[in-house]
This record gives C-alpha cells, structure tokens and sequence, in this order.
C-alpha cells in the first residue's frame, strides 16, 4: 500500500505551463492561485504585461509592491517556491505581432483590458490554438460581486454578448473558453475585489483542468 501511495505522489507533481496574458488586478489573481496548487498545477507559469504599477493598483502595494515595478516582475517576486519546483517566468512586454511567439503555454489565460483588446485577444487564441494549447478569456465581468458566473465554449454563447460576437468577427467561434458575469461596461456596475475574486477562482479552476488534460 505504501508503495503504491509513493507512486500516486509522485504522479502529482507539476506539469506543463500555463501562460497568464495580462497581469492586472485579475491577472495578479489567477497568479497567486496558481502558485499555491499542491499536488499538481503548472510546473511553468508564464506572465505577460508591460505595465507598470501605479498608486492606483491598490492589491498589488498592499502586498509590498512598489510604485513603478513591472507587474510581471512583482508576481515572480512573489513565488516563493523553488524554480525547480514551480518557475515563474516574467515578461514586462505587451503581446504583439513582433513577440507572439514567446507565448508557448499549453493553457493560455488571456486577462487583458484597457481598451479594445478583442483583435489582440483573437491574435493571441489563434496563435495559441496553431500550437495546440488551449484558451481561456474574459467577455464582461462587470458587477457587485454577487452576479453569476458562466463559463462555456464560445460556441455555445448566444448573441446577446456583444463581446463574444466581436470575437467571432475576429474568427474565433470554436474550442475557447469565454467566461462572463454578463455583465458589461454599458450597465453601470463597478468591477469589486469579490467579482474578481471569484472569477479568478473559476479561471483558476478550469485553468487547471485543462492543464491536466493536456498533460495526462
């Protein structure tokens, strides 16, 4: 019996990469759940933005951050682990045409915002999907905190969102996880630490899954 307990732990240790594509207030997140998987999760996480942080980004100093890092350092600051272990890798660098191709995760977290970001996005799951990985990516996640959230491919949305069809302008309409509260800038509802804390959970959750798919 105790060999065999001996063989299922050692089958539970960290595997494949997971690239996290903006490192906001979400991003920074998702990071942290990521890093404190037991049994499992990313041998490799990978962290993407070219932001810096400012005064504004109140959960970053809170956790002793300072003004002005570069917000994929601070998260590679914040492993503790040892790199053979789990090895954050930091990229304080926008995705663009000219980089793409540092993106390599098997799972790829597409949290970015500011903007128009939808042809960025759509640019970073086709990429993604030629590689064989899979995509995970937000389409409103607006709200009080006590919103439900949905989470399903791409094809399985309706029209209503106008997010999620403007990435299907974009040629994205299969084999993309979209995550959503339904809730969008146009309904005047603030975006509370308890929304992003939960989305982060649900990001982090299927995030998880499909790492282990990708690696069984």
């Amino acid at each position: 019996m105790t060999d065999e307990i001996k063989k299922m732990e050692d089958r539970q240790v960290p595997k494949g990469r997971i690239d996290l594509i903006g490192c906001g207030r979400l991003g920074l997140r998702i990071a942290i759940n990521l890093m404190q998987v037991h049994r499992g999760g990313p041998k490799t996480i990978a962290a993407f933005d070219g932001q810096k942080i400012d005064g504004g980004d109140v959960i970053f100093t809170l956790l002793g951050a300072e003004v002005g890092q570069n917000k994929p350092d601070f998260i590679k600051q914040l492993c503790t682990h040892k790199e053979e272990f789990r090895n954050i890798i930091s990229y304080p660098e926008y995705i663009d045409d000219d980089n793409i191709d540092l993106v390599e995760g098997d799972v790829v977290i597409i949290v970015i915002a500011g903007g128009n970001t939808i042809p960025t996005a759509a640019k970073i799951i086709k990429h993604a999907h030629k590689k064989g990985a899979k995509t995970i990516g937000t389409a409103g996640i607006f709200g009080f905190g006590n919103e439900n959230i949905e989470i399903k491919d791409i094809s399985e949305y309706d029209e209503s969102n106008p997010a999620v069809e403007e990435l299907r302008k974009q040629g994205i309409t299969e084999d993309h996880l979209i995550l959503t509260t339904n809730k969008l800038i146009r309904d005047n509802e603030p975006v509370t630490p308890y929304t992003l804390d939960e989305v982060a959970k649900v990001v982090t959750i299927n995030a998880l899954k499909l790492l282990r798919d990708q690696n069984d």
